[in-house]
């Protein structure tokens, strides 16, 4: 296993106060859903996860944005916070906390969307911050593409340059998204790779857009 665990961070620029805020609310979140039982548990994520095929019907248009506050399990919402704790705070303090803002809740609401296209039948509630964080990481391989994440392959740590680990990561979503989408169906669950890869086309080009208004000379501290 694969953990990424810290990046070079850029010196200076904006304080990311818009993305420790969003790991608080997430967190929040979660901890209420600690308090519930099964039975609520199960109620809580259908009334305010994405569901595609009400979405789709023009019901509950709300849950693709609340979707990305819910998270299912400790794996789940542990995984989120690390990757948005990660490579959030160099694209806040080059763009600023509006922009960055801007592109979480647009890139997360394109990632929902992207899913619901992609198995519009489905009757399964989507949640989780993965797609708005597929977009954080989308703008982070072209802003920063060479700037190292630090990971623990079992319990060694290896630096993978940002333009290596993001693009395998990638790779891997789109290749187990082409293959899932064969067995889409009503009852079909588990990782909700189409909003992965949206989310991260989407950071792409926002990275894109950010890198030619901000230029890509950056000072780093090392991990």
């Amino acid at each position: 296993m694969i953990f990424p665990i810290g990046d070079d961070n850029i010196v200076g620029g904006c304080k990311p106060i818009v993305s420790y805020t969003l790991i608080v609310l997430n967190v929040l979140f979660w901890i209420y859903e600690l308090t519930l039982g099964s039975q609520e548990f199960g109620w809580f994520l259908n009334e305010l996860g994405s569901i595609p095929n009400e979405i789709t019907s023009g019901e509950d248009l709300y849950t693709l944005f609340t979707s990305m506050f819910l998270h299912a399990g400790w794996l789940h919402i542990i995984g989120n916070m690390l990757s948005l704790w990660i490579f959030a705070d160099n694209i806040e303090a080059i763009v600023g906390s509006k922009l960055f803002l801007g592109l979480y809740v647009v890139g997360g609401l394109f990632a929902s969307f992207c899913h619901v296209l992609s198995d519009t039948d489905s009757l399964l509630p989507m949640v989780g911050a993965s797609g708005a964080i597929a977009a954080i990481m989308g703008t982070y391989i072209i802003m920063f593409p060479k700037s190292r994440v630090k990971t623990l392959i079992i319990f060694f740590p290896v630096y993978f340059p940002a333009v290596t680990f993001l693009g395998l990561w990638f790779v891997g979503e789109l290749l187990s998204g082409v293959g899932e989408i064969r067995s889409a169906g009503p009852d079909a669950g588990g990782v909700a790779y189409w909003a992965h890869i949206g989310g991260f086309v989407f950071g792409v080009i926002a990275g894109l857009i950010f890198k030619n208004k901000f230029g890509d000379k950056y000072s780093y501290t090392t991990v």
